[in-house]
């Protein structure tokens, strides 16, 4: 908090090197002493009190990013309610493990979802496969978006993201019929109205409004000004602003007055309830540096070509890093993305973003360092650069629709000749959501997308085709693909493909036989 405080002023005598030290006080911020304020406290004394007036029904909007920033005293407190059923719930993801919404699922209380990604709940994809539960799939940014545009006022909003794919024309079942896939359909997906704007299509989205708003933070104060920290901010705060009723669980009750106006992430008006958070914060996947020294080492590019010819995921990651630049803004993806800063060259200086909120992510965290309100978008602990910043899913899916983005890197299921990537579903066998991806590539005029994957897949079957089967994440989206066999430039308004680089030890008609899609040869074909 910057309060009054007195300061040392050092000021220089004139024509002299002598100089006056004053003590003085400084006002930080203009805030007027002892005046009254409204006597109403938001204060609650428990959970169990504050969501009593849930009622079955209900859309509840639920905070967090993983376990990052999730509501669960709340939500624990939602268990001891099993009368209060058939709930919608609207969040990131569903929780893993014990933690999160999947309480509520477990518990018979939540009848569908409106979530961007599920990872590893096998539960709840279990349930949705079998017909048990609801899910509606909805990208990252726009899920996002979405809640915003409740919270403004406004019925909805057009969008990119989605545009040409299974969101478009509600390719994706809403749920099954008891008994599963092969049962049938029972609540198909939402068909989206599209236009082209300036020669992109787009799409348009129904603003969601919910019934009450679960949401964790680290301060309030007792009018329910709030204040979040680092990565735990994510949905917390437009969520926060959209819902009839919103309740806060916060680690810290502070008094009036206690908080700078300049740190407020969340106005007062919003906030309706304020309870303490009592449930311990939880990690969903600790990854480590083995040491201080190994975090801030840089790889040499001996130790970087030696990784590359022992592992085909460093052998591509190492290709893709040639297509990086000093003072790039990038956002890798999980998997082999996330091995390319090892083979950056030492001259190469990147910011990475994170889309749960993150501008200049660092390295793995030492033991000593884990926190668990830093994590990255694959929900590993991570730490923070020197002149990165924190914001929320709002402003993070703003620069990335918005091209601001230099790059992003990420995997795929399935990449066409003319660009179009499928890496977020299997219908009726893989459902991990749809997460940040359809977002990612949802402005490829500005931000290159290059896809980094292995050339075929488990089966044999090849990943570079000549037009998708799977369910497309972006259409004409990909600019390059770097494979364990090979690298191709993608012409997207062309729907040709261009070979530049082949791996050692690879030929031409093994390419050709494991390439289900036409392409051209480059006149300088390199290796690597």
């Amino acid at each position: 908090m910057l309060a009054l405080r007195p300061r040392a002023i050092a000021i220089p005598r004139a024509r002299t090197s002598s100089r006056i030290v004053l003590a003085a006080r400084i006002r930080y911020y203009s805030v007027v002493a002892n005046a009254p304020i409204p006597n109403r406290t938001k204060v609650w004394s428990s959970a169990d009190e504050a969501v009593k007036d849930v009622k079955s029904g209900d859309i509840i909007l639920s905070g967090g990013f993983g376990l990052c920033g999730i509501p669960e005293t709340l939500i624990s407190a939602m268990t001891r309610r099993p009368e209060v059923k058939n709930l919608t719930a609207v969040s990131n993801n569903a929780g893993a493990g014990d933690h999160g919404l999947v309480k509520l699922i477990k518990s018979g209380q939540l009848d569908k979802v409106m979530i961007s990604y599920l990872g590893g709940n096998k539960y709840l994809e279990s349930a949705y496969l079998n017909g048990e539960v609801g899910i509606e799939l909805v990208p990252q940014g726009t899920l996002v978006a979405r809640l915003h545009a409740h919270a403004s006022g406004e019925p909805a909003l057009y969008t990119p993201t989605g545009a040409n794919t299974a969101v478009e024309t509600g390719g994706i079942p809403i749920r099954y019929n008891p008994g599963g896939m092969k049962a049938g359909v029972l609540i198909p997906g939402n068909k989206k109205e599209a236009r082209v704007f300036n020669g992109r299509r787009f799409i348009l989205e129904p603003a969601i409004a919910g019934d009450v708003a679960f949401v964790h933070a680290w301060k309030a104060d007792e009018v329910g000004n709030l204040v979040f920290r680092y990565t735990a901010n994510n949905y917390n705060g437009v969520m926060a602003r959209n819902a009839k009723l919103t309740i806060v669980e916060a680690e810290e009750i502070v008094p009036v007055g206690s908080l700078s106006p300049n740190a407020i992430h969340v106005p007062g008006v919003y906030v309706d309830r304020i309870v303490k958070a009592t449930e311990p914060k939880s990690i969903e996947v600790t990854k480590l540096a083995p040491s201080k020294d190994e975090q801030a080492k840089v790889a040499t590019p001996g130790e970087s070509s030696d990784k590359a010819n022992k592992d085909w995921r460093h052998r591509i990651a190492k290709r893709a890093a040639r297509e990086i630049g000093d003072g790039f803004y990038v956002n890798l993806g999980v998997g082999i993305p996330t091995l390319i800063p090892e083979h950056l060259d030492p001259s190469v200086k990147v910011w990475l973003e994170s889309e749960n909120g993150i501008l200049g992510m660092g390295p793995y965290p030492t033991p000593d360092q884990v926190d668990a309100d830093i994590i990255n978008a694959g929900k590993e602990t991570t730490t923070l650069l020197p002149g990165a910043s924190c914001f929320d899913s709002a402003e993070s899916f703003n620069m990335i629709r918005g091209g601001h983005m230099d790059v992003t890197c990420l995997g795929a299921m399935q990449v066409s000749q003319a660009g179009d990537i499928a890496n977020f579903m299997i219908p009726g066998k893989l459902v991990k959501g749809i997460g940040g991806a359809m977002d990612l590539v949802s402005n490829p005029d500005k931000t290159k997308v290059i896809v980094t994957m292995q050339h075929v897949a488990k089966d044999g079957a090849p990943k570079v085709v000549k037009e998708c089967s799977l369910p497309l994440t972006g259409a004409r989206a990909v600019s390059l693909i770097v494979t364990d066999m090979a690298v191709f430039q993608v012409d997207r308004a062309a729907g040709t493909l261009l070979l530049t680089d082949i791996a050692e030890g690879v030929s031409l008609d093994e390419l050709r036989a494991k390439t289900a899609a036409d392409f051209e040869v480059s006149s300088h074909v390199a290796t690597f």
